[in-house]
């Protein structure tokens, strides 16, 4: 069974960094591809950034350079690393997975909150 844990968010003030971690179990973790999402108070989950299982990532428009996703095979982790944080990413953090050949995530954490305010 997939079991996805995030852990490392928190309150923080604007412009500040955190690095947000998920660790999978149950999977073969190198085959699938991660990538992290998020949901607002009101709003639909969208996208944050993903990193496949060759290491190619994306990331959502309003990153604007200010998140790297990474991925560390050896001990099943994905990590966001979240910088010049603004009060609009105030949102849940999830961690998503991809299974190897499917087309969709489909397995996701319990997600942390991230707060971003003076």
């Amino acid at each position: 069974q997939v079991q996805l844990v995030e852990s490392g968010g928190g309150l923080v003030q604007p412009g500040g960094s955190l690095r947000l971690s998920c660790a999978a179990s149950g999977i073969i973790f190198r085959l699938a591809a991660m990538g992290w999402f998020r949901q607002a108070p009101g709003k639909q989950r969208e996208l944050v950034a993903t990193v496949t299982r060759g290491g190619t990532t994306t990331y959502g428009d309003f990153v604007k350079g200010r998140f790297t996703i990474s991925r560390d095979n050896a001990k099943s982790t994905v990590s966001l690393e979240m910088n010049s944080l603004k009060p609009e990413d105030t949102a849940v953090y999830y961690c998503g997975m991809k299974p190897y050949g499917k087309d969709v995530f489909n397995s996701w954490g319990q997600g942390t909150q991230v707060t971003v305010s003076s």
